[in-house]
Parts: C-alpha cells; sequence; structure tokens
C-alpha cells in the first residue's frame, strides 16, 4: 500500500504535469530573440504545423491577435522565461511575428510644455 493515494496530488491543483524546464529542454534562454514582457506576439499563418509542442500549438491559437509576453504567460499559466524561450523557438521556425515596444521618447519639446503651463495658470 502506497503512503499517499495515486489521485491526491494528481490533480488540478497540482499544476503542470510536465515541468516548465523540460518544455525547454533544459534551456533558459530563447534561441532568437529577445521578448519584453510587452513584446507583442503574432501568428504568421492559421494552420499549425503539427511538429510543434502542445504549448506552442495554444500560443499559435493564441495569437492569431496580437498578445504580449505577459498575457501569453498568463494565459498558460507558465513562468515567463518558459515562455520566452517557446517564443525563441517559434520565432526562429519563422511561424510568430513579434513587435518591440515603442522606445519612450525624449520627451515632450519646450513649447508643449510652455503651453500647458500657460494653460494651467489661466486656470
Amino acid at each position: 500500500m502506497t503512503p499517499f493515494p495515486p489521485d491526491v496530488w494528481y490533480d488540478e491543483a497540482a499544476g503542470p504535469v510536465v515541468r516548465p524546464y523540460a518544455m525547454t529542454r533544459g534551456r533558459t534562454e530563447p534561441v532568437r530573440g529577445r521578448f519584453d514582457l510587452i513584446t507583442l506576439v503574432v501568428a504568421r499563418a492559421e494552420i499549425i504545423p503539427t511538429n510543434v509542442t502542445p504549448e506552442q500549438a495554444r500560443i499559435l491559437r493564441m495569437c492569431q491577435c496580437p498578445l504580449s509576453v505577459a498575457e501569453i504567460a498568463a494565459y498558460l499559466d507558465l513562468p515567463a522565461g518558459t515562455v520566452r524561450v517557446l517564443l525563441g523557438d517559434l520565432l526562429n521556425a519563422n511561424l510568430i511575428e513579434t513587435r518591440e515596444p515603442a522606445m519612450a521618447s525624449t520627451g515632450p519639446s519646450e513649447e508643449l510644455l510652455e503651453a500647458v503651463l500657460a494653460g494651467l495658470r489661466a486656470l
């Protein structure tokens, strides 16, 4: 007799059956691309190839409309690092496109700031 019934820990509360490091084959960095949490990801095609992992297939289905890396990680209930590795493989296979977040500009012009200040003084 085993000390634990077989279904005590093997339920929804136990989390994924396959550990994240197994999904990435122990890799911690993507093979291609840099994925910030706000990087947008979109699938390049509607047809999902048969040679992708189940997690990658879910990513491709979800990303028919652009989603951020953070959203993908949340929907998959996986660490962002694991999702980045999976996305790197998809990017390397040309199955996704990414859009990097826009860099913040240097700031508003001096003219705009003066106009705002003048407007505030007028109040």
